[in-house]
């Protein structure tokens, strides 16, 4: 076995590619599928935008953050490192734990199972959709225990057809025909218009969210200091303009009452804009997109599990890294096995309310470590957070008022993420033990053997 500290991978990213890794990790199926998931809740074009727009906002908030987090900390791993130093090293274990039982793996799990949903629309089968997403993720988990430079090949002309394919939807969209006028109603504030939206605003951020796994990534980043904070601004910015700009023109091509109606709300425009061949390239390209965020997500968390293992809070055995390939192979594998148990589990609504419900109390924690860092340690010569603290609190709030709203409209699937958080804490209890006992039960330097 090839330790870490034996056999480093290589600093060989720059801001460019730490702006794609961001980009690549937010960029999945959510803004495909999401919009109109969103316009079920919200039945008005300036409720579904404006949702759209609060999840930019937050997600703005969040890079600053951690931009700064990652000026203070930037060799430590990520979010993972950043929980165990401010607060405990069993909060950075639990977040481990649910990462890999319901974030991350729930995450991929959904991406998973709309791939299988659009590839369909090209290849019809009768295999249920489950099936489809497991056996897509125990092929890309082999490909990424090949090797990082063939993983890396694989993924760079992946993101090339998605933003291709993105760039597509919104020429055609704008020169699609408008929707039918719809009537539609401006409903009045009140709670339950807030309850609603905040519903809305739950997918929204799960098709934002992503952008922090690079911070997985600073170990191969050249100047982490700067790389990982200008990429996080950079790619969250960029994803902002064209995430506004897909819901624009499905809104713009198929109304509110119509983007509610679809499941395959890209799919559609295309359709609509061009004819059946425009629809099945789009239906294409989205499949090789969503694929382009399984091999990402298959490349960064591994990298937690990794860690756990080699802070003896894991089994040892996930720390394997073969001097061959010089990856993760075993966290790899692990993450593969992982996801493809939880898209056999449930639909795709039902993955993505608990994952958003966890990943958004970790995110919340990350933003609130920032105050006891800068209490800490001397202040940042760059990047700081601009608006502090008045901006880290919006963050750390939209984090926690989204865990409320899903708690209050998913409580099922918002308790069954809980519960299998809360299930670390015996699990911590008994590596931590093991690890303290091994340390304690070693025998004195000058007698080992």
């Amino acid at each position: 076995m090839a330790s870490a500290g034996a056999d480093p991978l290589a600093r060989r990213l720059g801001v460019f590619d730490s702006t794609m890794i961001v980009m690549g990790g937010i960029i999945g199926s959510g803004i495909f599928v999401n919009p109109y998931v969103v316009a079920r809740e919200v039945h008005t074009s300036p409720l579904i935008l404006g949702a759209w727009i609060l999840g930019a906002l937050t997600a703005l908030s969040g890079a600053f953050i951690y931009a700064e987090l990652a000026v203070l900390r930037p060799n430590i791993g990520g979010q993972y490192a950043y929980l165990q130093e401010a607060f405990h090293p069993g909060i950075a274990f639990l977040y481990g734990w649910a990462l890999l039982l319901v974030m991350q793996t729930g995450g991929m799990a959904a991406v998973a199972v709309t791939f299988a949903r659009y590839s369909h629309q090209l290849v019809p089968y009768t295999w249920p959709e489950g099936l489809v997403a497991t056996l897509t993720l125990l092929v890309l988990s082999a490909i990424n225990c090949i090797g990082v430079r063939f993983g890396s090949t694989v993924q760079n002309v992946l993101m090339i057809l998605k933003v291709a394919a993105i760039g597509g939807l919104i020429l055609a969209g704008f020169h699609a025909p408008d929707a039918a006028p719809q009537p539609t109603t401006e409903p009045a504030l009140s709670f339950s218009l807030l309850v609603v939206f905040g519903a809305a605003v739950v997918p929204v951020l799960f098709a934002y969210g992503g952008w922090q796994t690079a911070s997985f990534m600073t170990g191969e980043m050249r100047n982490p200091k700067r790389d990982l904070a200008r990429a996080l601004l950079f790619g969250v910015t960029g994803v902002t303009i064209i995430y506004i700009s897909v819901n624009i023109v499905c809104l713009r091509s198929l109304g509110p009452l119509g983007l509610a109606q679809t499941t395959t709300p890209a799919y559609t425009v295309m359709q609509k804009s061009i004819g059946p061949a425009g629809a099945t390239f789009m239906a294409l390209a989205i499949s090789i997109s969503t694929l382009g965020f399984l091999s990402q997500g298959m490349l960064t968390a591994p990298r937690v599990f990794f860690a756990m293992a080699r802070d003896g809070l894991f089994f040892s055995q996930i720390a394997w890294v073969p001097k061959k390939t010089r990856v993760p192979v075993a966290a790899i594998a692990l993450q593969g096995v992982m996801a493809s148990i939880v898209a056999l589990s449930g639909r795709y609504e039902q993955i993505l309310n608990y994952v958003v419900s966890i990943d958004f109390i970790f995110m919340g924690l990350t933003g609130a470590s920032l105050f006891v860092f800068r209490k800490r340690l001397p202040p940042a010569s760059a990047h700081r957070t601009p608006g502090h603290p008045v901006t880290t609190i919006f963050f750390i709030s939209c984090c926690w008022l989204v865990v409320l709203a899903t708690f209050y409209h998913f409580p099922a699937n918002s308790f069954t993420g809980l519960v299998i958080v809360l299930l670390g804490i015996p699990v911590y209890l008994f590596w931590n033990a093991r690890k303290t006992g091994a340390v304690s039960g070693a025998p004195p330097k000058g007698l080992a053997s």
